[in-house]
């Protein structure tokens, strides 16, 4: 492949605000003074669509947002980031999916989500023109739309010369994974972590776990597993990938962020082991501050982090 990425990143659609520190919500009216609130573009869709945008890919946002002013600010952040936003739909009756995330000390964030506009977005709001003029499709959430329609959008990306790949936001369970079952033939790409994996699958090992969805037609499975990184998984081989050791402050967006570089460097013509990396690269950077738009970094500048930063020493 060239260097050229001309990216579709379909579905969910996210605005995040983000409050941090937070060791406890108040009781009652009580007030809490915070270091941090911010407002940034989110989703499995969003948020890999802006990394991708950092790392030099073209990329357009495909899904469903309200008409609302949550809506305005979110497609007013993808296009400060140079994502085309022209492709998203707007719906009257329903209001943008937003998040809001009291980022907590350590980097965890517990979540209050409105679903939103994404619960309406299916294969009657595909841009097939422009699918079938994309390198790659990357489906966020396919979830939200069922597998059936996943199936639909990426088995026609595919018939194309469409790289696909996908990214489940919701929790793993056998039952997600019946429901979005008819999609797996149709990925060459499976982004999930490792908790999801397991869940899925119900399989107590993470590598049995990717096998199994392999063996149910995905072509490769890269599973992120935060501090212990990436395991890659395909029919003939399984490899590790460490992530960096970088001080954490928010792992929103460290996923999407993954997700994005690790597609970035397949776009390169990177193998699978080199993409992790650079997707490993771009969610440590991500992590080190708030929301999944942190980090004034690019292309070059995720790969000399990724030369010079120290990773983190990991069992297989």
């Amino acid at each position: 492949m060239t260097e050229e990425m001309n990216a579709i990143a379909m579905g969910v659609h996210v605005l995040d605000v983000l409050v941090r520190p937070v060791d406890r919500i108040p009781e009652g009216q009580g007030g809490e003074l915070v270091e941090q609130i911010r407002v940034t573009a989110a989703g499995s869709a969003g948020g890999t669509a802006l990394v991708l945008s950092k790392l030099g890919a073209g990329v357009r946002s495909a899904g469903a947002i309200g008409t609302d002013a949550a809506g305005d600010m979110l497609r007013g952040l993808l296009e400060q980031a140079n994502v085309d936003t022209s492709l998203l739909v707007r719906r009257a009756e329903v209001q943008t999916s937003a998040s809001v995330l009291p980022i907590r000390p350590n980097g965890d964030r517990p979540a209050f989500h409105v679903v939103g506009a994404n619960a309406t977005y299916g294969v009657d709001d595909a841009p097939w023109e422009a699918i079938a003029a994309a390198s790659h499709l990357h489906l966020g959430g396919p979830e939200f739309m069922g597998g059936e329609a996943a199936a639909e959008i990426l088995g026609r990306a595919r018939a194309e010369g469409v790289v696909t790949s996908a990214d489940v936001l919701a929790p793993g369970d056998p039952g997600l994974l019946e429901w979005i079952g008819p999609a797996l033939p149709h990925l060459d790409h499976l982004l999930p972590n490792a908790e999801q994996v397991l869940a899925f699958t119900g399989a107590e090992d993470l590598v049995a776990g990717c096998r199994a969805l392999v063996e149910r037609g995905v072509g490769c499975v890269a599973a992120s597993r935060g501090a212990e990184g990436v395991v890659i998984v395909d029919a003939d081989s399984v490899e590790a990938v460490p992530a960096f050791a970088v001080e954490v402050v928010d792992t929103t967006g460290c996923g999407d962020a993954f997700s994005a570089g690790y597609l970035r460097g397949l776009s390169l013509g990177r193998d699978r082991r080199e993409a992790a990396v650079l997707g490993c690269a771009a969610a440590a950077l991500v992590a080190q501050g708030l929301g999944t738009d942190h980090g004034d970094f690019d292309l070059a500048a995720a790969d000399a982090f990724a030369a010079a930063t120290p990773t983190l020493e990991v069992a297989a």
